[in-house]
């Protein structure tokens, strides 16, 4: 692995501002704005928009996303999707779920998961369990002693998006094969920074919503669904899903078979030239760059501010089990309502989740002057003195 030098230059992020909110959202990289642009532009002549060009942009995105899970992952097996929840509402529709039986989910996991599998779950008489932070905030033991063999369905992040806390996924995925359970998986917050490993997981729907750590455009998103559920029941019908559209010769074959893989799945109008142009140059430069040195670089950084942090009384979740790109700062007495909006005052952005974790998610964008500028920032609102760890004297 290598630590990544700055990448600043490729984003347009001024001097100055500390930006370390990349789970909130990720700025766009200079190129991927210029390829933006240049899709949108298609718009203006659509008279040199071909049939055959929606078809082809779809599948070149599909198999750029496909890279980033790793094999046995192909173009095939990637339906395009505008969000989490409409990927959640597919894997609703197409997981048998009985009455009686468990769907699995984390206390204070993102809503797109827990309003679609609750919901899910009340449809059939089913139950919806929420398993309980735990203690020690190590979510993978938590997790495995809850599936049993009324298990359905586990709906699990690769980390918790407010307490930065990694996930075992393959011996999770291990346990629910052992019962027979389905396993869903919300990877916004975390593939494009740590990598994955389809071939060891395998799970039974996979999503990421391109916003965050894809660094890609919002209102777009790539579901993996396994070959072993690609026969199932989208939630829109439409032409793209279908054989012979290519070039328009068979829209009015409305009883034409769907195309192959996962594309039945696919949201109406995926064909997007402004959004998917977008994705493609995000996700190439993330490739580019090798997703184990994003996760080595960012890491380097989040460790620097957990150990600098101690000076204020905050505590991060232990590094062993804590996601690199991840770090959520713990106060036992809470933080001000106000303290993201005067920590912006001074060019310093940051999330609060929660209510008592402050989440600070760095990128290869950020420099060492993003992090001293944070620990100033820090200083003055929360008035504690923090040591530099480089020069052992406060930082002020």
């Amino acid at each position: 692995m290598t630590v990544l030098g700055s990448q600043r230059h490729l984003f347009d992020l001024p001097e100055g501002v500390a930006y370390l909110n990349c789970a909130y959202m990720a700025p766009l990289l200079r190129g991927a704005y210029e390829q933006g642009t240049r899709g949108l532009g298609r718009k203006i002549r659509p008279w040199g928009i071909r049939p055959r060009d929606f078809f082809s942009e779809m599948d070149a995105a599909r198999h750029d996303f496909a890279a980033l899970l790793g094999p046995p992952a192909s173009a095939d097996d990637i339906a395009i999707v505008p969000g989490v929840s409409y990927a959640m509402a597919v894997a609703c529709r197409n997981i048998p779920v009985r009455p009686g039986q468990r769907v699995l989910g984390l206390m204070d996991e993102y809503p797109s998961t827990v309003l679609s599998w609750r919901a899910r779950a009340v449809e059939v008489g089913a139950e919806y369990v929420e398993i309980p932070r735990p203690p020690d905030l190590d979510w993978t033991v938590a997790v495995a002693s809850a599936i049993d063999a009324n298990t359905a369905v586990a709906a699990l992040p690769a980390c918790h998006w407010t307490d930065g806390v990694l996930l075992d996924l393959p011996l999770l995925a291990s346990r629910a094969r052992q019962v027979g359970a389905a396993l869903v998986l919300d990877l916004t917050q975390s593939l494009g920074a740590i990598p994955f490993d389809l071939a060891a997981i395998d799970p039974d729907f996979a999503v990421a919503a391109c916003y965050k750590w894809l660094l890609g455009p919002y209102s777009l998103g790539f579901l993996y669904v396994a070959p072993r559920r690609q026969k199932g029941s989208p939630l829109e019908h439409h032409s793209f899903g279908r054989l012979g559209t290519e070039d328009m010769s068979a829209v009015l074959d409305y009883n034409g078979d769907f195309r192959p893989g996962a594309r039945r799945f696919d949201m109406g109008e995926s064909a997007n030239f402004a959004l998917l142009p977008v994705a493609r140059a995000a996700i190439a430069q993330l490739i580019a760059w090798g997703v184990e040195n994003v996760r080595e670089t960012i890491g380097r950084l989040g460790d620097e501010i957990a150990e600098r942090t101690a000076s204020f009384g905050l505590s991060a979740a232990p590094r062993a089990i804590r996601a690199p790109h991840y770090l959520s700062l713990r106060s036992e007495s809470g933080f001000a309502a106000d303290l993201t909006e005067r920590l912006a005052t001074e060019n310093v952005y940051v999330s609060v989740r929660g209510g008592n974790m402050l989440r600070i998610t760095p990128h290869v964008y950020n420099e060492q002057s993003d992090v001293d500028r944070l620990f100033r920032a820090l200083e003055s609102v929360l008035g504690t003195r923090v040591r530099s760890r480089k020069q052992g004297r406060p930082v002020g």
